[in-house]
């Protein structure tokens, strides 16, 4: 059989050593010898001798969720084999945390993640009750984090001197160090007249970064 399907670039080829990769813009492989995270039901495909488990949040990251919608509804994958990810076509991109790095990211962007990482359910600082939520996903440790989003992601420095404002329907992560608070961007004149749809954004001051994908958050998709 013939067709330009076969080409290497479609291939997917044995790892040569553990952990993940990245199988194409849409897709993440993760060569397991142990134990790695994943969102539940992103798996694809696997080969090898590997187990999926689902795993809780505890009652305090279910109470979070259940307020705020935000949460990682994970499932542990053990054993030695690999696998491969991807959640609606959207793209992927890996974020490496090293030692002492803490990384606050939206848990609708999570894909996968080294178990040599832990994950907490935090209140976003100063951020009060916005429509991208209350709680985010903060990564302390060290090791790789999947994140996916539709589109290509902008990555925005933030410095002392020139702090960014996102959307927060549009933000992805940021650094944890930063600090974070309301901004409002419209005028009182401007709301009586209907508002612009900007009314209210997330500050960060500091020094780090921001990532936001080129679109704002779509609505959930309803089952028939």
């Amino acid at each position: 059989m013939k067709s330009d399907l076969f080409a290497s670039e479609h291939l997917a080829e044995t790892a040569p050593f553990p952990g993940m990769t990245l199988q194409n813009a849409k897709c993440v492989k993760y060569a397991v010898n142990g134990e790695m995270q994943a969102r539940q039901g992103s798996m694809i495909a696997f080969r090898g001798d590997l187990q999926f488990e689902r795993k809780g949040q505890g009652i305090g990251g279910m109470l979070k969720r259940a307020v705020t919608g935000e949460g990682l509804p994970l499932m542990a994958v053990r054993g030695q084999g690999e696998a491969w990810f991807a959640h609606e076509a959207q793209n992927c991109f890996i974020v490496e945390i090293e030692q002492n790095d803490a990384f606050s990211v939206n848990g609708r962007n999570v894909l996968c993640f080294d178990s040599t990482l832990s994950y907490e359910i935090r209140t976003v600082k100063g951020a009060g009750m916005t429509g991208g939520g209350l709680f985010n996903s903060v990564f302390t440790g060290y090791g790789k984090v999947a994140l996916m989003c539709e589109g290509t992601p902008i990555v925005i420095p933030v410095t002392t001197q020139a702090p960014v404002c996102v959307d927060t329907d549009a933000v992805v992560g940021w650094s944890e160090q930063l600090r974070t608070s309301l901004h409002r961007s419209q005028s009182v004149g401007s709301m009586i007249r209907g508002g612009s749809g900007e009314a209210v954004q997330l500050r960060l001051d500091g020094e780090g970064f921001v990532i936001v994908r080129p679109s704002e958050l779509t609505p959930q998709k309803t089952s028939n």
